[in-house]
Formats: structure tokens, sequence, C-alpha cells
């Protein structure tokens, strides 16, 4: 019962070419709920992976709108939070959470 709790603050890992080249840095990246915070978050991602997390950045991206097809469309923002590990652990993304 408790698992589902801890899952509800991270939506999805981010893949990205930015976000694969920060691996090296022992950095991941996770887009996250508006309402989450970095004690929370720390909280569960060292329950669910068990690691130990060093620092949190968290970065909040806007709503913006861009032209689609000669239409302008609302693109919602998200949160964006980049967990820095302790030197020699890191977390397989592709075994799924």
């Amino acid at each position: 019962m408790e698992k589902i709790h801890l899952y509800d603050k991270i939506i999805s890992p981010m893949v990205t070419e930015k976000s694969t080249n920060l691996s090296e840095q022992n950095k991941i990246a996770f887009k996250v709920p508006m309402s989450a915070n970095k004690t929370t978050l720390k909280k569960n991602i060292e329950k669910i992976f068990k690691v130990n997390v060093i620092k949190i950045n968290i970065i909040n991206k806007q709503n913006r709108s861009k032209l689609t097809r000669g239409k302008k469309v609302k693109v919602s923002g998200f949160k964006k939070a980049i967990i820095t590990l302790k030197k020699g652990q890191s977390i397989d993304l592709t075994t799924g959470i």
C-alpha cells in the first residue's frame, strides 16, 4: 500500500540527449508533479531505487504557446527534477519503474 504513494511523486524519467549526458556526472532527470518538493522527492527516490541522493535541483517549465499548422496551440508546462546521486551509484532506467 505504501509503494503506491512513493510512485505518486515521479511521473516519468526524462530520456533526452541532455539527460543522458548528465548521467556521466551521476545525475538523472525525472518529470515530477507540480506539487512535488525536494524533501519528499529525496525520501521517495531513496526508498524506491535504494540509492543515496546528494542533491536535487527542481526546474519549472512554464506554459507556452506555439504554432502548429498555422494555429496557436497551448503547450502545458511541467516540473523537472535533476537528482544527483552519490559517486559510484546509478539508476538503470531501462528496467522500468
